[in-house]
């Protein structure tokens, strides 16, 4: 029902309508229907006040699309031919058809008794008018002739359904006047000239003829006598003299001219010097043909309209179902009330996200690119606002951001087919990739933490973001091929490589080797300072006292910051009005902020110095605690000025100790290295971290050799026995050295005894140091001959297998440790234990110099009875 105007772009036209003849049309009819207003007094303003009206009038009239200096000035011109036109034309500003409808059922079809009626009726009326010309009772006598030619109009298929109401207001204005029905000068003309045809070619007394034997069927009659005018104006061949046909075709069945009742008026005229564009106008010149322009925007106005008014409300239904079933509204980019435009967003981000986009989407100029291609890779540790800064361009460049949530994917999905996901949120997810890639224009893609993704689903990008831009998708259960050369389409990708262990961080080489990869977490070089200080400007909205700059000027800020770090900043370079208590409060801030700061970025460094490590070479437990601008800010709001340092170092730690509690069994040497790095670890904390440390050396060493190879687990015993004997060789020189520098001359002879005792046990400790040395070199030999014993004993058997006549033998190889380096362990250890002993009794009396030496010594017998008893077992 609507597809006539699927085409039509406004309201007001269409191909046979010019929007300005609308707006001229509306114009008219709001002026007569307006008490306070007429035609006379609109034709007495000045061209001035005229243009002025009109612009008043389509004002408000947005969606019919009129554009000011073109529509508003045409309307000027034809609206100043249409007050010169219309009322000098009198009834005949009603169409010629209309009129000739309105007289043939008047003086042909009416029933005398109801046009008695009405005639009695309307002239009496007429009186009132003339006292009240804008009664409304007068519509009610319309309506009823409305009725009446209605009825008529069914019994003669020739005449239109559509004039019947203008031919009921005609009849009831040349009723109430009393006169009769008028007659315009070019349907005389057309009578007369259809005469002296007739006459000139000998037929008249043939149409005399053929209409008396009708006559008495005044349908008929009718019918016959507009036969004959058409006969003639299809021989006349002018367009225009048709819309008399039905009006000289009545004059026919008068037979005769009544001069008395015709008016002489024109009805055209040409107007030129229009700017608009429409087929109508040529050359800025535009043909003004009254009666066909009241009959065409008469019809617009009651059948297009109101249908290209249904069309917009069922599509706008369409639409908002349609917007709904997708919804595209989760999909238009939204810009965070605290986001913040900081130096490095202009000086870095911006310039070379800038460069990538262009490369994507094109660039205007001379310069724009025909080989679209690339991919934009965002890395980072959580915080730093990847889909922030994203979603950012995304509103700027007025494009739609979808974005692909990874952890949702799942490691599961490997197909772009939302039948093939394995649960429903990776379904959905699938669906809205699929759907980005339908748009096909002015969209970012953008897929969020693509570490949780599989590899094998991230190859499909690949001939995305090459100069081809093809990709294979399903929507709505088909397989498509999307080509997007030439479209506003940008791929954008972010991830985590931090994240768990970098284990699930596998991007395909071809992949990677498409995009320009970015670490948001790690600016360096020239750019460290604009990255550092971008930690300050982003929590400047987060912080109670400092949260009035974020409304101000952005010099404020570093002017601010740099009175904060060193007091360069002057008051005279601020441009906001601020008072001295405020100006102290937000430096005193500032200052804490920046302390803060720089625990946040030393934290920073350090995570991504550990993540970025293996496993294999860590030489203490990976450092999970996390230094962005998420930790800034959720610190910053509960700075205040009024803090001291202490106070600002427990906020600090707190934040850090809620922090590790997520990490269960980490926790305690995570929070421990924080307390490092800020240096405030207390001597207990140390002792207790070196411990960590040093039992985490040695869970890797295990680690190293496995947990079911006893052998190798000997030779890491022995190693390590060497390492402890080789600590505390160390420390007994320390202690002698402490005791021989002692230059008190009192020094007794017990000082100089133990002295000696420490000198012998050293070099004990260094001969048993030298002794484990040569062994475990000599168990490792042991070891990889033991290997190659075995692997020939394998060969051995194999080849048995084989041969039928070869006995079958048992070869057992048994590896055991030389007794000679038993015996000569046993020995030294013996010694070790002998001059160790009374130094063990004596340090009794020296517990706080050697209590430390006490413990090495205890725990390195303690382990040397256990290895000797293993040794000996093997």
């Amino acid at each position: 029902a609507t597809r006539e105007v699927w085409d039509q772009e406004v309201v007001s036209e269409n191909k046979d309508v010019y929007r300005v003849e609308y707006l001229t049309y509306c114009l008219l009819k709001s002026v007569e229907a307006d008490p306070d207003q007429s035609l006379l007094s609109l034709s007495k303003l000045s061209d001035e006040e005229l243009l002025a009206y009109i612009q008043k009038f389509m004002g408000p009239r947005y969606t019919e699309g009129y554009i000011k200096g073109v529509h508003d000035q045409d309307a000027l011109l034809l609206l100043k031919s249409l007050l010169k036109i219309k009322p000098a034309l009198g009834l005949l500003r009603y169409q010629s058809a209309a009129r000739a409808l309105a007289g043939l059922y008047w003086s042909y079809f009416c029933d005398p008794e109801i046009k008695t009626l009405f005639a009695t009726k309307l002239s009496g009326f007429g009186s009132v008018m003339q006292v009240f010309p804008r009664t409304g009772q007068q519509q009610y006598y319309i309506n009823e002739l409305r009725q009446q030619l209605s009825q008529f109009v069914l019994q003669i298929s020739c005449l239109d359904q559509t004039l019947v109401s203008e031919a009921a207001e005609y009849l009831f204005q040349e009723l109430v006047h009393g006169s009769t029905f008028v007659i315009s000068k070019r349907a005389a003309d057309l009578y007369q000239d259809f005469e002296k045809y007739l006459k000139h070619n000998n037929a008249a007394n043939q149409l005399t003829d053929s209409l008396s034997s009708t006559r008495e069927n005044p349908i008929n009659w009718f019918l016959l006598a507009r036969d004959w005018v058409q006969a003639y104006l299809d021989y006349l061949d002018s367009e225009e003299d048709f819309d008399y046909l039905d009006e000289v075709a009545l004059l026919l069945l008068d037979a005769k001219l009544d001069r008395s009742r015709l008016i002489d008026a024109i009805v055209t005229e040409q107007i030129s010097g229009l700017s608009g564009s429409h087929a109508r106008i040529r050359s800025g010149e535009y043909h003004l043909n009254f009666n066909r322009y009241s009959k065409r925007l008469a019809e617009f106005q009651s059948v297009n309209v109101p249908r290209f008014e249904s069309y917009l409300s069922l599509k706008k239904e369409i639409v908002d179902q349609s917007r709904d079933a997708m919804r595209l509204d989760e999909f238009r980019p939204r810009v965070l009330t605290s986001f913040v435009r900081n130096r490095l967003l202009d000086e870095v981000y911006l310039p070379v996200i800038g460069d990538n986009l262009a490369k994507q989407m094109g660039e205007a100029g001379e310069n724009k690119r025909t080989d679209r291609m690339g991919l934009l890779m965002l890395v980072s540790p959580p915080g730093y606002g990847k889909t922030t800064l994203m979603e950012y361009i995304a509103n700027r460049l007025g494009i739609i951001f979808m974005k692909i949530n990874g952890p949702a994917l799942g490691h599961q999905v490997t197909s772009l087919d939302p039948a093939a996901a394995p649960n429903a949120g990776a379904r959905e997810e699938v669906k809205k990739l699929n759907l980005s890639l339908e748009m096909g224009d002015n969209v970012m893609i953008y897929l969020d933490d693509i570490q949780h993704c599989n590899p094998e689903f991230l190859q499909k990008f690949i001939s995305l973001c090459d100069a081809q831009r093809k990709i294979e998708g399903v929507y709505k259960g088909e397989t498509r091929t999307y080509d997007l050369r030439g479209r506003k389409v940008a791929v954008v990708m972010a991830g985590n490589p931090y994240t768990e262990s970098g284990e699930k961080f596998q991007i395909p080489d071809m992949l990677s080797n498409r995009a320009d990869i970015y670490n948001l977490g790690e600016v360096i070089g020239e750019h460290a300072d604009a990255f550092e200080m971008s930690y300050l400007e982003n929590c400047i909205t987060s912080n109670p006292v400092l949260n009035q700059l974020s409304s101000r000027s952005q010099k404020d800020i570093y002017t601010i910051i740099q009175m904060a770090e060193d007091g360069a900043g002057e008051r005279g370079d601020l441009e906001g009005n601020y008072s001295v208590e405020e100006l102290n409060e937000m430096v005193s801030t500032m200052k804490k902020l920046i302390r803060v700061r720089d625990v946040i970025l030393s934290v920073n460094r350090e995570y991504i110095r550990s993540a970025a490590q293996s496993d294999d070479y860590r030489t203490e437990p990976a450092f999970k605690l996390q230094g962005s601008y998420r930790n800034m800010n959720r610190i910053a709001e509960k700075v205040f000025s009024v803090m001291n340092d202490k106070e600002l170092e427990t906020l600090i730690v707190s934040n850090y100790e809620n922090d590790v509690q997520t990490l269960t069994s980490d926790a305690e040497a995570n929070l421990l290295k924080f307390k490092e790095l800020m240096g405030i670890l207390s001597e207990a904390e140390l002792e207790r971290w070196n411990a960590i440390k040093k039992s985490f050396r040695k869970n890797q060493q295990l680690k190293s050799v496995g947990g079911e190879d006893r052998m190798a687990q000997a030779i890491l015993q022995l190693a390590n026995v060497g390492e402890g004997l080789q600590d505390i060789r160390e420390s007994m020189n320390a202690g002698i050295g402490r005791l021989t520098a002692e230059k008190d001359s009192n020094l007794d002879l017990y000082a100089k005894d133990f002295a000696e005792r420490f000198q012998h046990l050293a070099e004990s400790l260094h001969a048993i140091q030298a002794a484990l040395t040569t062994g475990t070199k000599d168990v490792t030999t042991m070891f990889e001959q033991s290997i190659k014993t075995r692997s020939a004993q394998s060969e051995s058997a194999q080849a048995g297998e084989a041969s039928a006549s070869t006995p079958d033998d048992r070869i057992t190889v048994v590896n055991k440790i030389p007794r000679s380096l038993l015996n000569v362990l046993e020995t030294q250890f013996d010694l070790m234990q002998g001059w160790m002993q009374p130094l063990v009794t004596s340090s009794h009396a020296n517990q706080a110099e050697f209590k430390e030496l006490k413990e090495l010594v205890e725990r390195c017998l303690k382990d040397y009875n256990a290895l000797i008893n293993r040794v000996d077992d093997e």
